[in-house]
């Protein structure tokens, strides 16, 4: 990789690691027996794919042999055993069993509220460039359908807070503007965008919200009573802090809009309504919505406040590392969020096929596992940190990913 003449990419003395904040960070209870992750390897990237705990795994197994003893049967039960447990999931979110349906992850909620917000010519949906690929993707096809456009608020990741990002899309709404479809916590940058003060002042105006909320639930306090968290519509995966096994994710959706809801396929549960005529797909594998609950119940046993302080210390710890000892630059953070961004050198993984390789190159050198999505202006660069991380891991990266980028 090489380093286009940045200086802050050389640090001058790396000498021993700075503990600082992280010297009571004391391993909390199961974190070492807990996962089933690869020992050897430095698992830095939880926000992706999350890592699913023994019991949660174990539980899945029962109800997957459960299914295979007869099948008849478990798919006779399937839609209330559903049911039981969306009102687990709702009571752990502070929701209401009947504004929330299960679903496989953000995309597929994101598409399915698209699907049913009604477009015509007129109309303009409005996306960031710090959205999920494949969501800005299916807002696009969603606006070619119905021959509206697509308007993309180019956001700084440097933008220094909340009020500054509100005031860069709300600037960009026109009388044209039907939908937004935004981040509460952005995948490549980690930082807000959907934050409350924004949606109501879109909601204000009118305008559907769309609300990728893919990191909140298990990571931050999540409350969806009242409306769907403030928007119209709010998606949140559940198989990446909430310790659910993949893929399981919730949609919320307002009042107004659940009798007008359009799945993405009829089934069987279709005339019950909302929220049956969006989780019922006939032969499915629905074992890990049934075996969700079991995630938030070891989140309860852990503590989720204790775990969210732990991995959001852990987090600026491996931050401080990169911008110290790596010489990154560090991007503004969520507070109790446990991911934080950097900002790679100019001329460093600017392309998709760049940002790639420097995650295989990671890997390859370091044993880890990092996330890396392309910018213009120099990458970004997002770890994550969750109860099976240590201090030195972050360390290690830092040390290392300064020889690499710096080749």
């Amino acid at each position: 990789m090489k380093n286009p003449g940045n200086p802050r990419t050389t640090p001058a003395h790396p000498g021993p690691p700075d503990t600082e904040g992280v010297e009571h960070l004391s391993p909390l209870r199961g974190s070492s027996t807990l996962f089933t992750l690869d020992p050897g390897s430095a698992h830095l990237n939880h926000g992706s794919y999350g890592a699913v705990p023994v019991p949660v795994q174990r539980y899945q197994a029962k109800l997957r042999a459960d299914m295979e003893r007869d099948p008849d049967g478990f798919f006779l039960e399937a839609p209330d055993r559903i049911g039981r447990a969306r009102a687990e999931v709702a009571t752990a979110l502070g929701g209401d069993p009947g504004r929330l349906a299960l679903i496989t992850n953000v995309t597929e909620g994101v598409a399915i509220a698209l699907d049913t917000v009604p477009l015509d010519e007129r109309d303009q949906i409005l996306v960031t460039d710090h959205g999920y690929g494949v969501v800005t993707r299916a807002a696009e096809r969603r606006a070619a359908e119905a021959g509206a456009v697509v308007r993309c608020v180019r956001i700084s990741p440097h933008a220094p807070d909340d009020a500054a990002v509100a005031e860069r899309v709300l600037a960009a709404v026109t009388p044209r503007t039907k939908v937004a479809v935004l981040d509460l916590i952005t995948s490549p940058t980690a930082r807000t965008i959907a934050s409350p003060a924004l949606l109501a002042e879109l909601r204000s105006r009118g305008i559907i919200t769309i609300v990728d909320a893919a990191h909140a639930p298990g990571a931050l306090p999540v409350d969806l009573g009242g409306a769907a968290g403030g928007a119209d519509f709010w998606v949140g995966n559940l198989h990446k802090w909430a310790f659910a096994p993949r893929a399981a994710a919730v949609l919320a959706i307002d009042r107004p809009w659940r009798p007008r809801v359009r799945p993405l396929m009829f089934s069987w549960e279709h005339d019950r309504g909302f929220p049956w005529r969006v989780e019922w797909r006939g032969t499915f594998d629905y074992t890990p919505w049934l075996a969700a609950p079991a995630g938030f119940d070891l989140l309860k046993r852990i503590g989720a406040e204790q775990l969210r302080d732990h991995n959001d210390r852990l987090a600026a710890h491996g931050r401080r590392m990169l911008v110290e000892r790596a010489g990154l630059r560090a991007l503004p953070e969520v507070p109790g969020l446990g991911m934080r961004a950097v900002r790679l050198p100019p001329g460093v993984a600017e392309q998709e096929h760049a940002a790639k390789a420097l995650m295989v190159a990671v890997r390859k050198a370091l044993n880890t596992r990092i996330a890396v999505r392309p910018w213009q202006g120099g990458g970004i660069l997002r770890i994550s940190a969750q109860l099976y991380n240590r201090p030195e891991e972050y360390v290690r990266l830092a040390d290392g990913l300064a020889r690499l980028i710096t080749r």
